[in-house]
């Protein structure tokens, strides 16, 4: 029951679970359709935040790299499609924000817990296998470094 409390996000080397999810606008978004592209999964607990903020900003502020390392980022909550919208275009943010209602995909990469996800940054190579996993807000070249 308080497996959550406990849980490391899954290691390097590990095969990344599958999922289809909703992004702010509707459309959904399926990791499997990402395969050949390293792929930025950002877990955080709420948009309009502080840290969450800063967080996905760097990406967006780094964009150029990103593109560079055949990446693409994701940011994941259990925030609805309106609130991530708003955020987005508030920020503008150059990538999707995903609606994680219930905490489905968290549970999977083990970044939930009670009301809000744990902080969790993860890379997935273009093979579909986590390069890169790790809590809090790691910087974004120690991310990419992954991408190879």
């Amino acid at each position: 029951m308080l497996d959550w409390l406990f849980s490391d996000p899954l290691p390097a080397g590990t095969p990344a679970p599958g999922f289809t999810l909703p992004d702010q606008d509707g459309h959904v978004v399926t990791l499997a359709s990402l395969r050949g592209q390293n792929v930025v999964l950002v877990f955080y607990p709420l948009d309009d935040s502080g840290t969450c903020t800063i967080q996905l900003g760097e990406f967006r502020d780094e964009w150029a790299e990103v593109k560079a390392r055949n990446a693409v980022v994701f940011g994941l909550n259990s925030d609805p499609a309106a609130k991530h919208l708003t955020f987005k275009e508030k920020q503008q943010l150059p990538f999707p924000l995903l609606v994680d209602e219930g905490q489905k995909v968290a549970r999977l990469y083990h970044a939930n817990r009670p009301v809000v996800v744990k902080r969790t940054v993860y890379l997935i190579g273009p093979d579909g296998v986590i390069r890169y996993a790790r809590r809090g807000k790691p910087a974004l070249n120690e991310v990419l470094a992954a991408a190879g």
